[in-house]
């Protein structure tokens, strides 16, 4: 419905819509009717996350081999692979820890933190909050002796053995 609308001395026209009373037939179920279902679910996985969180501890030890790529957050200078080369990389270690490879002995030949061949990946003990959330979700998943699948954050590519 379009109004003309007369304004002032001038007598200048303004048109514009009025507002329809009334809504169109195709409104009717959308939100009205999905929208508390989606809230639902999103409760619903919001109360499994805490329950899981809260069934695990507080700390957890675990060490790791990274595997950076030339976009990795704070990587070395001399790592120039693409990420495609970081993640094939990755998959390979993987592969050969899962194939019974020593976890230490991995670290060694295919990570790239600076100082993670010294200390074995090992990260000592950690709150979940002090990792990024990738990260943490996979580490605090993993039972005691558990090897992740590759995790991926801003620093590359992980594979994390949980210790304790």
């Amino acid at each position: 419905v379009t109004s003309l609308v007369l304004v002032g001395s001038l007598g200048i026209a303004l048109t514009g819509c009025a507002a329809i009373t009334t809504s169109p037939s195709w409104v009717g179920g959308g939100m009205a009717v999905t929208g508390p279902i989606r809230i639902a679910e999103q409760e619903a996985e919001l109360e499994l996350e805490l329950e899981t969180r809260r069934m695990q501890p507080d700390e957890i030890a675990a060490r790791h081999v990274l595997v950076m790529h030339k976009d990795s957050k704070s990587r070395p200078d001399e790592v120039t692979r693409t990420k495609e080369q970081a993640l094939a990389r990755a998959r390979e270690c993987l592969e050969r820890i899962r194939g019974g490879a020593d976890f230490t002995a991995m670290v060694e030949v295919y990570s790239d933190e600076p100082g993670a061949s010294e200390r074995g990946g090992d990260l000592g003990v950690f709150k979940r909050t002090t990792m990024v959330k990738s990260f943490s979700d996979a580490a605090f998943a993993l039972k005691v002796g558990e090897v992740s699948e590759i995790v991926e954050t801003t620093f590359g590519f992980h594979v994390i053995k949980r210790t304790r």
